[in-house]
């Protein structure tokens, strides 16, 4: 059912990685900035990423995976014990924003303050700049992909326009798209909080990992990559993140490669370059102004 599937390494059959995305109480101080501080309840929830972080870190470790944690820049100054934990262990850290505000939501100036901001934090921490970037809540705007090839960004992973990676061409360059989609991110089955205006019925990990999981075994049949967009205050919860453990044990018994998405993004490219593969290419933005019904010709 895939037309064009990537020759992964090693003959694996499909690519994973599992990605969390440390929002932290980043996106309560830009949503309620004059409320924020008295929701103390829903600040702990959300601070269960000190708790989670180092379970998934160690979780990882234990399988000897090397996996991708996209970061708001704003989190990684508030609580940068949790950014060495991730670097101890050899992931990547990737762009996700700054105060993790909307790309779709800024002026053309904003957007790329915020994100010029956002690499200037990550650098200094980490002493490298960001490969790889997700817009906050896929917020993707009409000027993000250009604005990321002139920074040098090798790959994005907000979209969802394909089963497998593929390459965004822009004014300023190309970069690659590592594409998900909603029915692998936790906030469907498993955030409710009035204080945010979010709330779903919570599932129990089964019937997310039901879900999670069907779509892993039809990317398994058919050649094409699994990407998770998870956070560690929601899925590293105790039975949760038990369950992911599983999903891991099951997955390690499978041909399956794992990789963080800065790998998956350099092999797309290297199979390119050698000629063994050829990429599906699409042009960002998709218009190239507002759709105006009223000049659209009449068919009667």
């Amino acid at each position: 059912m895939i037309e064009n599937p990537v020759p992964w390494p090693n003959g694996a059959k499909c690519a994973v990685a599992i990605t969390f995305d440390i929002d932290t109480d980043s996106f309560l101080h830009l949503d309620f900035p004059e409320r924020a501080r008295s929701l103390v309840s829903t600040n702990s929830w959300l601070r269960y990423d000190e708790v989670a972080i180092p379970r998934i870190v160690k979780m990882y470790k234990d399988f000897g995976l090397k996996q991708t944690f996209f970061y708001p820049a704003w989190c990684m100054e508030q609580y940068p014990r949790l950014v060495e934990t991730i670097l101890e262990g050899g992931h990547e850290i990737a762009h996700h924003g700054y105060l993790h505000e909307g790309m779709n939501q800024l002026s053309d100036e904003d957007e790329v303050y915020w994100i010029e901001r956002a690499i200037d934090t990550i650098v200094r921490m980490t002493g490298q700049r960001p490969r790889g970037f997700r817009a906050p809540l896929y917020n993707f705007s009409h000027r993000t992909a250009d604005i990321l090839a002139q920074q040098g960004f090798a790959y994005d992973a907000s979209l969802m326009a394909d089963d497998i990676p593929y390459r965004i061409k822009t004014a300023s360059g190309s970069l690659w798209e590592v594409p998900s989609h909603w029915a692998l991110d936790d906030w469907p089955p498993y955030v409710h909080n009035i204080d945010i205006n979010f709330t779903m019925s919570i599932r129990s990990p089964e019937e997310a990992m039901g879900v999670f999981m069907a779509e892993f075994e039809a990317m398994y049949e058919y050649g094409g990559l699994w990407v998770a967009v998870w956070h560690p205050w929601v899925s590293g919860r105790l039975a949760r993140c038990s369950r992911i453990a599983k999903m891991i044990e099951y997955m390690q018994t499978k041909d399956v490669w794992f990789a963080s998405m800065e790998e998956i993004a350099r092999h797309v490219q290297s199979v390119t370059d050698a000629g063994t593969y050829t990429p599906r290419e699409v042009g960002l933005p998709y218009y190239d102004g507002p759709i105006d019904p009223a000049s659209l010709p009449r068919l009667r």
